[in-house]
């Protein structure tokens, strides 16, 4: 991207940077980067424009993609796809790619690929894999394509027929979706009529007719495409394609494939994700758990050893998510709460995580509120709503969810005052809702009858018209969701004034009331024999979890059907090896148990199933919490050219700016945000240091840049790029520091960090986040060495 600034560069540097990089955008760049930090040489050319700091010298397609080069990781897939080259680790690289993109794992096979291409510039594959890795993002995709292009030939006659099936599948009309999908799957089976024993091309077949599904694919057909290629390769990644094939459908079918899933590319989470799947849909949540655990600690594996922040990981938010579900499910509910406990605590960006996005944050506060809800922990759920766990906030959709669920939980812990309290706040937000609602519909009222009078009118009025509806209809939609929420909690207040006929009228029809409860209430009103039948069949399409089984077990007790109930808890007992007792649902059938002649631990050991595969030990795949990552140490020079050091934040918490130089007017600004806050930082117990690409001798102008009173930010020099790079705020491909900000703790954990094209600006929400994370008292560390044993029974 070119800068609209403009800063002084040499031209014949600049011809050759962009010379190169035509040929080679791949390639590895030296003089360019280090030109630019330059001011001799700057003085001695003309004005041109430059590329910023950070940015790819590629263009801006290139800013969000893997900046830091590949190593072999292994465990990505017994994936043989020969290229043409001369060099056997570009050969494994390119292998790794393509194991990674039958995983999912797009940004990590990007990086694979983009490595192979820096080792040969004229493997024309890598090119292939680089787009095939983009294929959701189009505009990155024909780049890449197009680079594979003018490389054909020095390609094989069966490479350039993967390379013309891509580059006409990316370049049709991709509104023409069936028209565009089938010219690819013909592609593709030309490829194996030529070279029938390719089994790559046959996963790349059965993977695309997954993907471009239509009412004429038959799933029998890919399912044999897939048997041709585990007759061969019995552990090929294609399992993954079996599992989506036929996950929504025949669930059942891919069971062989779930067994193996995982262990074909155990270093690829998403590989043991995907058989969760599988037995979610057979309701086989002991499995399920077991294989979203195993996701989740691969997960935490690359992430602590590739420093890399949670929710950049492409499905570890919904990974998390789900295995909360599935542990709701098997009676785990300790490690429940724990586990959306943690989700909350985990580092937020305004790009990723935050309440709004489906990362972890949000995912934590709706499993949180679930779980609570489900195993009646009003308790702890009042006590959590004065934490950062389920803290009010802006959102309003979240806002009205948190008031909902405190009203229950104040309405069945019998404390209706601070009940009806939720419901009073709820109103006067109506009612201020319902004030802008009638302001607005006057002003829209105003505006067309001016419109009416006007001879001509502005262009853009339409528009102004619509926006005007839009905003209408959002502040009806809101003032509807505040009705259904008003009117449910009333129904709780009802209940919990024994009113359990009225309550039960108030919540029947209600959305997101929970089933089992609406029956307990229905029975509660008298209508005991309905009320039976309606949990009867709420568990027979919620088979095999616990609670509604649990419910069951003591609503046909108290109605005195005492063998159907035994009968009951024998079904809860075959599913009982994993809950928790002690908690209400489960400790309610007590004195139950006793009078059936069960022991008072009355559940029954698991037996693992034996169509699972062979799993390995869990610790062996990574840890079972995610933990921030030590810091690197350093030792740099200060502007007047003594030693600073990391050494001095020890017990500190500080943050830690990296700063590409005094011509970054990017940099400039980031301090100039920063900057100003410095005081608010101190107040909170937080340093911050700047370091920067510049000499020592260089930092005195920077401040002197800032004004008068000097940087209130220390600045240190790290010329020679090595703590950059030791932070991974490089690109390795272009050779160029890139722009990062850090939150280290006392103990030398990065907590939070920004890396990327651009500079961290906003201050504000890193100060708020530092307190919040800073104020967990090392929950991360203890969650860490914990690993969550389910209770054994007896």
């Amino acid at each position: 991207m070119l800068s609209p600034t403009i800063r002084f560069m040499p031209f014949l540097i600049l011809l050759l940077a962009f010379g190169f990089f035509v040929t080679n955008i791949f390639g590895e760049e030296t003089s360019v980067a280090k030109s630019n930090q330059t001011d001799s040489q700057e003085e001695q050319s003309g004005e041109v424009d430059k590329i910023l700091e950070g940015h790819s010298f590629h263009g801006d397609v290139f800013n969000e993609g893997p900046r830091q080069q590949a190593y072999i990781m292994g465990g990505t897939g017994p994936v043989r796809f020969p290229v043409t080259t001369k060099d056997p680790l570009v050969q494994r690289f390119f292998d790794q790619g393509l194991g990674q993109l039958y995983g999912f794992w797009f940004l990590e096979a990007e990086r694979s690929f983009r490595h192979a291409a820096s080792l040969d510039t004229d493997c024309a594959m890598t090119y292939w894999g680089a787009a095939m890795a983009n294929r959701k993002n189009a505009e990155r995709a024909k780049g890449f394509i197009e680079e594979a292009i003018k490389r054909k030939d020095k390609a094989s006659e069966r490479e350039v027929m993967y390379i013309n099936a891509l580059d006409a599948y990316l370049k049709a009309d991709s509104k023409e979706k069936e028209k565009r999908n089938d010219a690819f799957t013909k592609a593709l089976e030309d490829i194996l009529l030529k070279y029938p024993d390719d089994l790559e091309a046959k996963a790349i077949l059965a993977l695309h007719l997954w993907e471009s599904k239509s009412s004429s694919t038959s799933y029998l057909a890919t399912e044999a495409l897939l048997e041709e290629i585990f007759e061969v390769e019995p552990m090929h990644s294609a399992h993954h394609f079996r599992i989506h094939l036929w996950d929504k459908r025949h669930p059942e079918m891919a069971l062989s494939s779930a067994a193996l899933c995982g262990q074909t590319s155990p270093s690829i989470a998403h590989m043991w994700h995907m058989p969760g799947h599988i037995y979610s849909g057979l309701h086989r949540y002991e499995d399920a758990v077991w294989q979203q655990e195993a996701s989740a600690r691969v997960d935490h594996a690359h992430m602590m050893r590739d420093r890399v922040m949670p929710d950049e990981i492409h499905n570890f938010a919904h990974n998390n998510e789900w295995l909360i579900r599935n542990l709701i499910h098997i009676g785990r509910v300790h490690d429940a709460i724990d586990l959306a406990k943690n989700m909350i605590e985990l580092p937020r960006h305004p790009r990723y995580n935050t309440t709004t996005k489906k990362g972890s944050t949000n995912y934590g506060r709706q499993r949180l509120f679930q779980v609570l809800r489900t195993y009646e922990l009003w308790d702890e759920m009042i006590a959590l709503a004065n934490t950062t766990y389920l803290e009010p906030t802006d959102n309003e959709d979240e806002q009205f969810k948190r008031l909902r669920y405190l009203g229950l939980a104040y309405f069945q812990t019998g404390d209706s005052k601070s009940g009806h309290a939720q419901i009073a706040d709820l109103e006067r937000r109506k009612q201020t809702l319902i004030t802008q609602l009638t302001t607005k519909e006057e002003q829209t009222v105003q505006t067309e009858s001016a419109d009416d009078k006007a001879e001509t009118k502005e262009t853009g009025e339409d528009e102004a018209k619509k926006s005007d509806s839009k905003a209408l209809d959002e502040i009806k939609a809101k003032i509807k969701k505040l009705d259904a929420t008003i009117k449910v909690l009333k129904g709780h207040e009802e209940v919990a004034n024994n009113n359990y006929q009225s309550g039960y009228e108030l919540l029947k029809d209600a959305d997101e009331v929970d089933a089992v409860y609406l029956a307990k209430v229905q029975w509660l009103a008298g209508d005991q024999e309905a009320a039976l039948k309606a949990m009867r069949k709420n568990i027979s399409s919620h088979k095999n979890e616990v609670h509604p089984l649990a419910n069951l077990v003591e609503t046909l007790w108290l109605s005195d059907k005492k063998e159907e109930s035994r009968k009951t808890f024998e079904e809860l007992r075959q599913l009982s090896a994993q809950i928790d007792l002690e908690v209400p649902v489960f400790a309610r059938l007590d004195q139950i148990a006793k009078e059936f002649g069960y022991d008072s631990d009355w559940r029954i050991e698991l037996r693992p199933a034996d169509d699972v595969g062979e799993r390995p030990d869990l610790n062996s795949l990574g840890p079972f919490r995610w933990h921030p990552s030590t810091a690197p140490s350093w030792v740099l020079a200060d502007p007047e050219g003594n030693p600073r050091s990391s050494a001095e934040f020890e017990g500190q918490p500080h943050v830690v700016i990296f700063y590409l130089g005094i011509g970054c007017l990017h940099c400039a600004e980031q301090l100039q945000a920063f900057a100003p806050k410095a005081k608010e930082f101190e107040e909170a117990g937080l340093s911050m240091i700047a370091i920067s690409t510049d000499s020592f001798q260089m930092l005195k102008q920077s401040i002197d840049n800032y004004n008068d009173q000097g940087l209130p930010i220390p600045l240190v020099s790290d010329e020679s790029l090595n703590v950059f790079k030791a932070f991974r705020v490089y690109d390795d491909f272009e050779n160029q520091p890139l722009h990062g900000t850090f939150l280290i703790d006392g103990n030398g954990l990065v907590r939070w960090q920004d890396i990327g094209y651009e500079p961290f600006m906003d201050a504000t929400f890193l100060l708020k986040e530092a307190k919040r994370l800073l104020s967990q008292e090392n929950s991360l560390e203890r969650k860490a060495a914990h690993r969550s044993q389910p209770q054994t029974p007896k």
